[in-house]
């Protein structure tokens, strides 16, 4: 039976994070992943790096160390991050207010923001439309990556420069404490044995730990995206967020101004299905664009509608053309994601201090992973 220090049983994001830290430790880490590679939420989001939605200061600051992170790593081994910046586009008064409240905020805290006029946004953006934009919040140093690629270049680099081994198509039927260490099976009868086990396999870790499970209170959260054919004489650098953005993400909900927002009728159709749009153009100038968020008790997944629902993605190209003029609204792909969430912000379970699940950090996990990574490492190996 072969001994590790750390075992990673799934890699995700957080999993391959992880398995990361756990290595920089001095640790020998097994990184286990059941399919050929990672395929769920890590994969299917927009591959936005942005500390500045994060609720403040727990979740901003660990974004903040995310960040840094992934640049430090992506100065060794590119893993297809581009220092483009995020920007916020505010549609109302109420929202540029809430803007200019987050600016004072960054200034107070260090991290570096600027603000924008109408005219700033429109020569930034181009293609944005006259009548929905009043102003803008701009912040140079967030990043954007490629979803599909970002992953496999970090299980690549952490496989290759750090003591970590990985096997993939592996699925793990059993994970139990014996005489004081850890025993991590496969369907396929192997055995690992291991002082730590770090669980990062979304919902799935109801197969080992089912009760555990069945009390989480996880939710799944269902988002729809699409992807449009490329456009290259259009120019989208960066991440952009909206004013329905401003309004959902919990880095505004504390602003002294959050609770003068009102909604139009569209607006609260729109925050019934927990839709705000975001836009990132693709090295080969496609444009993802989205999202909405439908949720279910994770023990109750199958009430979710797991087909494509079009009536959502017409609504969201509605308010995305009131948005933006894109020279095409060609859509080239569309698909489905599907994140576990937790209303405590993220789900963790310790089993005699030996084993960790590590689940439930819903939509901020590319901004957040990294670095919550780091932190829980620190305390699982202390």
């Amino acid at each position: 039976m072969k001994h590790y220090d750390v075992v990673c049983i799934g890699a995700g994001i957080m999993g391959t994070m992880h398995a990361y830290h756990a290595a920089l430790k001095g640790k020998k880490v097994l990184l286990i992943e059941r399919d050929y590679k990672p395929y769920e939420g890590t994969v299917r989001n927009f591959g936005q790096v942005v500390p500045s939605g994060q609720a403040i200061p727990t979740w901003r600051d660990i974004g903040i160390e995310s960040l840094h992170i992934y640049k430090s790593i992506h100065e060794k081994f590119d893993i297809s991050i581009r220092n483009n910046g995020s920007t916020y586009l505010a549609s109302d008064e109420t929202e540029m207010t809430l803007l200019e409240e987050m600016h004072q905020v960054n200034n107070e805290s260090g991290y570096e923001s600027h603000l924008l006029t109408k005219e700033e946004c429109k020569a930034r953006f181009p293609l944005l439309n006259d009548s929905y934009c009043i102003g803008g919040l701009f912040y140079p140093g967030e990043v954007s990556a490629e979803p599909n690629r970002l992953i496999y270049r970090l299980i690549e680099y952490v496989t290759q420069s750090q003591t970590v081994d990985f096997i993939n198509h592996q699925t793990v039927v059993g994970c139990e404490i014996q005489h004081n260490h850890c025993i991590t099976t496969l369907a396929s009868g192997v055995k690992f044995q291991s002082e730590k086990v770090i669980i990062c396999s979304g919902r799935e870790f109801k197969i080992l730990f089912p009760e555990v499970f069945q009390n989480s209170g996880l939710q799944i959260s269902k988002l729809q995206m699409m992807l449009t054919e490329p456009i290259p004489n259009a120019s989208l650098p960066g991440n952009i967020l909206t004013g329905m953005t401003i309004r959902r993400y919990e880095g505004f909900h504390s602003l002294p101004s959050y609770h003068k927002l009102n909604y139009t009728e569209q607006e609260l159709k729109l925050k019934e299905k927990g839709i705000h749009i975001l836009f990132k153009q693709a090295i080969d100038g496609s444009v993802i664009l989205g999202d909405s968020h439908e949720y279910a008790d994770a023990t109750n997944t199958e009430s979710l509608d797991f087909g494509i629902n079009m009536s959502i993605n017409q609504i969201m190209i509605k308010e995305a053309q009131r948005i933006m003029n894109l020279p095409s609204w060609e859509i080239m792909n569309t698909w489905n994601g599907y994140y576990a969430t937790h209303p405590n912000e993220i789900f963790t379970h310790s089993i005699e201090g030996r084993i960790h699940i590590v689940t439930g950090i819903g939509g901020k996990g590319m901004s957040c992973s990294a670095g919550f990574s780091r932190r829980n490492i620190d305390n699982i190996l202390q």
